[in-house]
């Protein structure tokens, strides 16, 4: 089945599984109709193995693999310029800038803008990734006055109800949970989806399958992450669901995640993903 149809069908399922809703309930109905029982189940199996290659995957050819590792180590020394803090919320534009300023990092080439222009503006669809996009334009910039700075964490939140409901969490949870990941700008998105790519042979659906692309992430706009002290990266895995801090929030019902359990958006469950 086409991607693009099996898109509908499976958005169209899940509006009467309650696991993500869409406006037109009767036309969703009439779209579940039509998919068949194999994609499904071939489209449940690519999410419980969500780390390993699966036939139809995007995979990117030796040249672009090239362009993949050189765009990346530049974007990685731009990160160590600026300190990975300040490198969260830097922008397109300015990574390119500090490349332009700073022979240490050297001049994003002509090659590598229009191999990040082309990664940013594909259609996620067709990898298997059916988030929305809610930072549209590669150029986005995120203002600093518009954020506040997290003690300890190297990380930042917007104002308003992200941060707000960060401090609720803290204040009913205590000091064993802290803020993992905060806001995320596009420079910082590639870097992250890229990083996963290389360490697949530049399997761009597969990583698209941990971490949304770039442009596609809900970090740009207000979710953040959360994690418990003491457990390290397994808070980012599975493990996290089992742990009491995971427990406390559903208890506290900060748990209305963006990639709930067996969610239908090409996305691994996050449990530690807070939605805003």
């Amino acid at each position: 089945m086409n991607r693009r149809i099996f898109l509908k069908s499976i958005l169209a399922l899940s509006a009467g599984t309650g696991l993500c809703a869409i406006p037109d309930f009767t036309q969703a109905q009439e779209i579940a109709r039509t998919v068949e029982e194999s994609d499904l189940k071939d489209y449940l199996h690519r999410m419980e193995n969500f780390d390993t290659p699966q036939p139809g995957d995007i995979i990117l050819n030796k040249k672009e693999r090239t362009l993949l590792k050189s765009s990346l180590n530049r974007l990685r020394r731009v990160q160590r310029t600026v300190g990975f803090g300040n490198f969260c919320v830097l922008s397109f534009d300015h990574a390119l800038k500090f490349g332009r300023n700073y022979s240490s990092i050297g001049r994003f080439t002509k090659q590598e803008i229009e191999f990040l222009d082309k990664l940013f503006h594909f259609d996620a669809h067709e990898y298997g990734f059916y988030g929305e996009k809610p930072v549209e334009k590669l150029t986005a910039s995120i203002s600093r006055k518009d954020l506040i700075k997290i003690p300890r964490t190297g990380n930042f939140l917007y104002r308003g109800e992200p941060h707000k409901k960060y401090i609720e969490i803290r204040k009913e949870l205590g000091r064993k949970v802290y803020l993992t990941s905060g806001v995320r700008g596009v420079a910082k998105q590639f870097i992250l989806f890229l990083t996963k790519a290389e360490a697949n042979a530049g399997n761009l659906s597969l990583a698209s399958r941990s971490l949304a692309p770039p442009g596609y992430s809900y970090h740009g706009v207000g979710d953040f992450d959360v994690g418990e002290k003491g457990l390290g990266a397994a808070n980012f895995s599975a493990l996290f669901a089992e742990t009491r801090t995971c427990t406390k929030l559903r208890e506290h019902g900060y748990l209305q995640l963006r990639y709930p359990e067996n969610n239908l958006l090409g996305v691994r469950f996050e449990p530690w993903h807070i939605k805003v």
